[in-house]
Order: structure tokens, then C-alpha cells, then sequence
């Protein structure tokens, strides 16, 4: 068997592997940034721009809670 046709083989296994990988991935748990009243006026913010106002309503968080001025990394805008 010649190289190419090795590499050829090794490149479709791993590209298998990589997609049975993403379609056995969990499903998303974090809720999405709500869509209402309070927090529309975020949406047309950039996501650094919002997050400033993030821990006005939001102090009481977790410890084990991820950094709290990265809040839109994690909560998406709804589409």
C-alpha cells in the first residue's frame, strides 16, 4: 500500500471519528439570555457592552459559578 493511499485512510477514519464525536455531543443546558421586558434593551448592545450591566440584578450568584463578566459567553441571545 503507498503513502497516499495510507494518509488517505487515516484522514477518513479520524474525520469519522470527529463526526460521530459532534453528533453524540450533550445537548446545551445553559438557559438563553431571556427575551423580555428587563432584558431587551441588551440585545441591541454588543455582547462586552451588555455584560457591564450583568451583576446590577444578578449579585447572588453560585461560587462555583463561571466569571461573572462573561455572562453572554455562556447565556446566548434568543434568536
Amino acid at each position: 500500500m503507498d503513502k497516499k493511499k495510507l494518509f488517505n485512510i487515516i484522514f477518513l477514519i479520524c474525520s469519522i471519528a470527529i463526526i460521530v464525536v459532534l453528533l453524540n455531543a450533550p445537548k446545551p443546558t445553559t438557559p438563553l439570555l431571556p427575551n423580555n421586558r428587563d432584558h431587551k434593551k441588551f440585545y441591541s448592545m454588543s455582547k462586552r457592552e451588555a455584560e457591564k450591566y450583568c451583576e446590577d440584578c444578578h449579585k447572588q450568584l453560585p461560587k462555583k459559578h463561571p466569571p461573572k463578566y462573561r455572562c453572554l459567553l455562556c447565556h446566548k441571545k434568543e434568536r
